[in-house]
């Protein structure tokens, strides 16, 4: 899932994605003011100054799908996961498998940074796209990329 290969991402990603370059694992960082202004910009909401990210209920994937927005002047409960990932970026988070870690300065009453890392890309069914793709340009048959993906499957032909 960790590949730089220029010809394996065109093959798989559409023109604006491929200028992602952490798929498997990335970060985000957000000034206090950053944070504040993107969460009321893309929720409508007034939280005023963000205190906290606290994450509330996680699918068995690891991924947010109930996120509690802390804020001076509101606390709130988002979700589902793409509520979350919408409201956490410009366009959408990569993924909402990810941590927030709120960074509050000695002496400092509210966290002046916020950094979110998180882990993976897509739909958090258990296959990753890219590395499925890496694995075929290697000459690995389908089936094999497969299982390797969801262990303990069976392949099987369906006939009408």
């Amino acid at each position: 899932c960790n590949t730089t290969d220029k010809k394996i991402l065109s093959q798989v990603l559409n023109n604006y994605d491929q200028e992602t370059t952490d798929f498997y694992r990335w970060k985000v960082e957000y000034t206090q003011e950053e944070l504040s202004k993107l969460i009321l910009d893309r929720s409508g909401v007034d939280y005023g100054t963000i205190m906290d990210l606290e994450p509330i209920a996680r699918g068995t994937s690891g991924r947010l799908y109930r996120l509690k927005i802390v804020g001076d002047k509101k606390t709130q409960i988002i979700g589902k996961e793409l509520e979350i990932r919408r409201t956490l970026s410009e366009s959408h988070l990569l993924s909402s498998a990810f941590e927030a870690y709120p960074i509050t300065k000695e002496g400092e009453n509210a966290p002046s940074e916020f950094l979110l890392k998180g882990r993976g890309w897509g739909h958090g069914v258990g296959m990753c796209q890219i590395g499925a793709a890496v694995m075929g340009q290697q000459g690995h048959p389908y089936q094999e990329i497969l299982t390797f993906y969801y262990r303990g499957a069976d392949i099987i032909q369906v006939t009408k």
